[in-house]
């Protein structure tokens, strides 16, 4: 059985493989041709050349300053990536921790609903974008300015679909739990939290792919070091396969990020595969 899971898994990757490699060969054939400027779009071998040494650091090793394994964490494009996921994780702590709780109070309370659902969707269409002036207004520049993007971009997805999650809870289950006399604090934790997870867990995974987009966009404008930052630098020199090189290890880093969610949501649910097969 696991032989023929992972000839599937080949198999679908083999697939999945097939216009990825198409786009390479025809992008290839496209600047080998010389119809375009290598400058406005270099080739993929540039832009792997790039890539590699974006990745390598920058000075020769020496064991008197530091060790083999610190040297060869020091390179431009791990930093950056390090600085970046540092403030896509924090600034989605920050969000999802105030999202997850006041969702499940106005998803539990028609009161607090009703109290707090005109403002919060005033506020929703509203981009983190937007608030990028007022963060740097508030925060000066630096790493809180992109958390506060990050957490505002973060907060909204979990925040509706734990409200979501709570409200839409089965009236079975709640009747089923009355009937047997839970009381509202088992009422909440046997029977409501459970039913939502999933949708709490769905808006996380979104709230995150959400948080590395903001972390991109205010990398460029409020900080010196990141992954955000190092593409508009490269612009500022023409670089155009340093500029590819970093959207390459963005889309690396946010696919990583969204398989390990996955992963934990797969993880976390398994009761609820399990009821549905």
């Amino acid at each position: 059985m696991s032989n023929a899971h992972a000839k599937l898994s080949a198999a679908s990757f083999l697939r999945g493989a097939i216009v990825p490699l198409l786009v390479i060969a025809f992008w290839q054939a496209l600047s080998s041709s010389g119809l375009i400027n290598p400058v406005v779009l270099p080739s993929p071998v540039a832009v792997v050349v790039r890539w590699w040494a974006y990745l390598l650091p920058a000075e020769p090793f020496d064991p008197a300053q530091s060790s083999w394994f610190l040297w060869a964490l020091s390179g431009e494009m791990l930093t950056d990536a390090w600085s970046s996921l540092y403030r896509v994780v924090l600034g989605f702590a920050v969000g999802a921790g105030l999202a997850l709780p006041l969702g499940l109070t106005m998803g539990t309370s028609d009161r607090v609903y009703g109290l707090m659902d005109p403002l919060l969707q005033v506020l929703r269409p509203i981009p983190p974008i937007a608030y990028i002036p007022l963060a740097i207004l508030w925060f000066g520049l630096g790493n809180a300015p992109a958390i506060f993007l990050i957490a505002i971009g973060a907060f909204f997805p979990v925040l509706m679909n734990t409200i979501a999650g709570v409200r839409h809870v089965d009236g079975i289950y709640l009747r089923a739990a009355r009937n047997l006399g839970a009381g509202r604090a088992t009422m909440f934790l046997r029977v409501i939290l459970p039913a939502a997870t999933p949708y709490i867990l769905a808006g996380a995974r979104i709230g995150i792919g959400t948080a590395f987009i903001v972390v991109i966009v205010s990398e460029m404008i409020a900080v010196n070091a990141g992954l955000g930052f190092r593409i508009l630098e490269a612009r500022e020199f023409m670089w155009s396969d340093k500029i590819i090189a970093g959207m390459f290890t963005i889309g690396l880093l946010g696919l990583a990020i969204d398989i390990a969610m996955n992963r934990l949501n797969n993880h976390l649910l398994r009761w609820h595969r399990g009821l549905d097969s």
